[in-house]
């Protein structure tokens, strides 16, 4: 795709870190936005600050785990515009622990968001571009931990795989059955956004009693994301690689930082059959 003028993007996640830097990107680009949250003031406050940049924009509050509420989005979206052609399943949560210590609801959690607000998206927005028969890309936001598995993170870990290779299998699909549909998956390093209070967000059907464990491993990778993510780059900067892939019509969009030598370092072991090598990012 090269012509963004007058085209639409939804983007779920929108109202914060990188949503809202795709969003403002893309309004740049002369494009329609549809910004969907789970955080319906933080929502409206971003849908404000894109109109009064003067951008088209609406906000639809949106939990993505539920098929019938991204269902709702995509219907939404092209009453109010009349089509969508960039469709960004960006919404994701993090929680950390020992594996064998967090709760059922932990891991319910993060594949509701994670993974089934993905698969939920593909399933309202693929057939819409099909139907529309115009130039038109999917963007799935993964993470640099779809291609790496570090300790205390093994559930988010878990999921972001899940959107690789999800994401994968439909790029073979796309390009057998709908062509003018490309998919690109975003894998962001540690960037500036509030993803180390996704808990926030945490409905009460996973905040039931024994739902939520503390623990010391627990509290070592929440401090330490964190940490991390205070420190990250800045979502604009994830944002401008996204417009770039779309251009390209890319599929992988990577981290340019050590997270990529971490990740080349699980493919060594993959390839050689060794045991995983422990191998966090580290810059030089």
């Amino acid at each position: 795709m090269q012509d963004f003028q007058d085209k639409t993007a939804v983007i779920t996640g929108g109202a914060s870190g990188i949503g809202l830097a795709m969003g403002e990107l893309f309004a740049g680009q002369g494009m329609k936005v549809v910004l969907a949250d789970v955080e319906e003031n933080t929502l409206a406050q971003a849908v404000s600050r894109l109109t009064d940049q003067g951008a088209r924009c609406i906000g639809v509050p949106t939990d993505v785990s539920q098929a019938e509420a991204v269902q709702a989005l995509a219907d939404k979206a092209l009453a109010e515009f009349g089509a969508v052609h960039i469709a960004c399943n960006n919404a994701g949560v993090f929680t950390g622990g020992l594996m064998w210590e967090e709760s059922l609801a932990d891991y319910q959690w993060l594949m509701d968001v994670n993974v089934w607000g993905v698969v939920h998206g593909i399933r309202s927005f693929v057939p819409l571009m099909q139907q529309q028969d115009c130039d038109c890309h999917i963007v799935n936001t993964a993470s640099m931990a779809a291609v790496t598995a570090m300790p205390y993170s093994g559930i988010y870990h878990m999921t972001k795989h899940a959107v690789l290779a999800l994401s994968e299998s439909l790029y073979h699909e796309l390009a057998f059955h709908a062509p003018r549909v490309k998919v690109s998956v975003l894998c962001p390093e540690a960037i500036n956004t509030g993803i180390a209070e996704a808990e926030r967000n945490r409905p009460g059907h996973y905040s039931a009693a024994g739902d939520i464990v503390e623990s010391e491993a627990r509290d070592l990778v929440m401090d330490s994301l964190a940490a991390s993510v205070a420190g990250g780059i800045s979502p604009d900067i994830m944002a401008a690689r996204v417009l770039d892939a779309i251009r390209e019509e890319r599929f992988y969009i990577l981290s340019d930082e050590a997270w990529r030598e971490s990740a080349n370092i699980r493919l060594d072991d993959i390839r050689q059959g060794r045991n995983p090598t422990f191998a966090p990012p580290i810059n030089a």
